[in-house]
This record gives structure tokens, sequence and C-alpha cells, in this order.
């Protein structure tokens, strides 16, 4: 959903969240994810390291903008469009001194 128009008190189905549609849904369910308050204390590194692992594809890595927008907007933090948090995901993938894999990124903390 546009971030935009996401009414925090209205959220109840995953595509009720900011940035999500049907195809980040199905992605989301993959993970075990059904409802939105399950993404509460997720990390999205560790998240799109597992969607990568569960399906055999290395996905774009502006998934994990939007797994970053859900997370922290359900940790209370205002619905922002997911390319907001786009520098901040390669600053933090930048601090790795080389190519993260899958394992580095499972092993992020945020």
């Amino acid at each position: 959903m546009n971030p935009q128009k996401v009414d925090r008190d209205r959220v109840v189905a995953l595509t009720d969240l900011p940035n999500i549609g049907p195809a980040s849904a199905k992605d989301l369910r993959l993970l075990g994810i059904e409802q939105p308050a399950q993404l509460a204390g997720r990390c999205p590194y560790a998240m799109y390291a597992a969607l990568c692992d569960q399906t055999g594809v290395q996905h774009d890595p502006c998934v994990i903008d939007v797994f970053i927008s859900v997370t922290r907007f359900m940790a209370g933090e205002a619905a922002q469009p997911w390319w907001a948090y786009t520098e901040e995901r390669k600053h933090t993938l930048e601090q790795r001194p080389n190519q993260p894999t899958l394992n580095d990124l499972s092993a992020i903390n945020l």
C-alpha cells in the first residue's frame, strides 16, 4: 500500500502495510508471516537472507528496503516509502569488508 494511504488503526492484512502489495505479501507468507504483528522485532536483513534461501533466488536488494520499512512501521515509526531506506541499507552493507553473503546478511542485528 502507498505509505501516504496507510492508516495504522486499520492495518489488519499484510497488504495494509506500507509498500506491501500482493507480491511482497506472498514473500512475507513464504517466511511464515501471516499477520502484520508478526513483523515486530524481526531483522529485515535476516528476512531477506531467508527469502533468498527459501526461493533459491538472489532477490533485488531493494527488497531489504521494503522489509526495513515494514519492520520499522510495526515498531511504531511513521510510514515511509521503501526508497527512504535505500541509503541506510547501502551504508549498512558497505560496512561489510567483502560482498555480503546470505549468512552475513542474516547476522546483521538491527
